[in-house]
C-alpha cells in the first residue's frame, strides 16, 4: 500500500476492502490490517480482485471519493464515482488545456525523452565502456544534449518530431553495441516497428504495446481520456495520450530488454517468424517476458518530482496523476518523468 498526491494504491492482490465509520479498513490474507482517514483521500486505486464493501462504494460516491479496480497486472477493470465525480468536465478542460498548452507539453516530453535516452547510453558506456572504442556512444550523448536546448528554441511541432527522429535514428545505431550476450541471435540492424523483423525489435515492440496499455489504464483510473492527446495525432482506436505519455519511459522498456537479453533471461527459442518476414515471441516467450515484467514493476525507484520511493508499477498512475493535478490547475506544469 501506498499513499502518494492524495491517491491510496492498493497493490497487494489479496487485500480485501472495507468501511468503519471515516476510515478505509484494509485486510490481507496474512492477517495484517491497516487504517486510512478517508477525509484525506481522492482516489482510490485497488490492484485486487477482492474488491471492497458496498458500504465503502456508497461512502465513497458519497465524498467524491473516486474508486478504480485493475487486475494485478494493471489491466484496468471498472471505476466506481458518484454522480457529483463526472470526469466530462475534467475531460472539456483536458482538450481545451492541451490545445493551449500543446507547445509547452511537446517540448517538455521531447526533451525528457531525448534526457532519458542520454540516461540509458551513459548508464552502458559506464558499465561497457569498450562500446565507445570509435567514439559513436559518446558523440550520440553530444547529439543527444544538444538536440535538447534545440527543441527549446524550436516552435513547429513538425520539426521538433524531426529533431526527435534523428536523435532515434542515431540511438538505434548504436543500440546493438549495448548487446553484451547473445549478440548473434539479437543482432539489431535497424529499428523496424511494424512488422519487427528480428529478435530484439520483437522485444521492443512488444514492451512498447505492454507500457502503452498500462498508461492507458492509469490514464482511465484519473478521469482522463486516453484517446485525446497532444503530441501523436488523434486517430480513431489509437490511445494518443497513452502514447504520448510513454515517449518519457521508453528507456525503461529498452533498458529492460537489454537486461533480459545479456543476463539470458530470454533466448533465441522464445521467437518465432512468420510466413511475411515478421518476428514474433512465442506464447511461452510471452509469457516469460511478461513474469519478468511483473517481477521488474515490484521495484523500487525515487521519483524525481515527488522525491519518494515508489513501486516502478505504479509510474504509470503517478505521471497520469500529476498530469490530471496540471489539467485542473493544481499545479503549475505538468513534471515529464526524467531518470536520475
Amino acid at each position: 500500500m501506498k499513499k502518494l498526491l492524495n491517491t491510496l494504491y492498493i497493490t497487494d492482490e489479496t487485500a480485501y476492502l472495507s468501511l468503519d465509520g471515516e476510515n478505509i479498513v484494509v485486510k490481507m490474507s496474512d492477517n495484517r490490517t491497516a487504517r486510512f482517514p478517508l477525509v484525506n483521500l481522492e482516489n482510490i486505486v485497488c490492484f485486487s480482485y477482492l474488491g471492497c464493501s458496498p458500504a465503502l462504494m456508497g461512502k465513497c460516491c458519497e465524498d467524491g471519493v473516486g474508486i478504480s479496480f485493475l487486475s494485478p497486472e494493471g489491466k484496468f477493470l471498472a471505476k466506481v464515482s458518484g454522480k457529483a465525480r463526472g470526469n466530462v468536465l475534467l475531460r472539456v478542460e483536458q482538450i481545451k488545456l492541451f490545445s493551449e498548452y500543446q507547445p509547452m507539453l511537446v517540448k517538455n516530453t521531447v526533451a525528457a525523452k531525448l534526457a532519458n535516452t542520454r540516461f540509458t547510453v551513459q548508464r552502458s558506456l559506464r558499465d561497457r565502456p569498450e562500446i565507445d572504442e570509435d567514439g559513436a556512444a559518446s558523440a550520440l550523448i553530444g547529439k543527444l544534449e544538444r538536440a535538447i536546448d534545440e527543441v527549446y528554441s524550436l516552435n513547429d511541432k513538425s520539426e521538433i518530431m524531426g529533431v526527435e527522429g534523428n536523435c532515434a535514428k542515431a540511438y538505434f545505431d548504436i543500440f546493438d553495441r549495448m548487446i553484451i550476450q547473445q549478440k548473434d541471435d539479437f543482432h539489431l540492424a535497424m529499428r523496424t516497428k511494424r512488422p519487427p523483423l528480428d529478435r530484439t525489435n520483437a522485444l521492443l515492440s512488444f514492451m512498447y504495446t505492454i507500457l502503452t496499455n498500462e498508461f492507458a489504464s492509469a490514464l482511465e483510473s484519473v478521469g482522463l481520456d486516453s484517446y485525446v492527446g497532444f503530441y501523436h495525432e488523434l486517430r480513431s482506436g489509437r490511445s494518443s495520450l497513452a502514447c504520448d505519455l510513454v515517449e518519457e519511459v521508453r528507456c525503461i522498456a529498452e533498458r529492460f530488454v537489454l537486461t533480459a537479453i545479456n543476463l539470458k533471461q530470454i533466448n533465441a527459442g522464445d521467437f518465432e517468424q512468420q510466413s511475411g518476414g515478421a518476428v514474433l515471441l512465442t506464447k511461452d516467450g510471452r509469457k516469460k517476458l511478461l513474469t519478468l515484467w511483473q517481477e521488474k514493476k515490484r521495484t523500487d525507484i525515487l521519483h524525481p518530482y515527488l522525491k519518494q520511493k515508489i513501486k516502478l508499477g505504479l509510474l504509470p498512475f503517478v505521471q497520469s496523476n500529476l498530469l490530471a493535478k496540471f489539467i485542473r490547475g493544481e499545479i503549475a506544469e505538468y513534471p515529464s518523468y526524467i531518470q536520475r
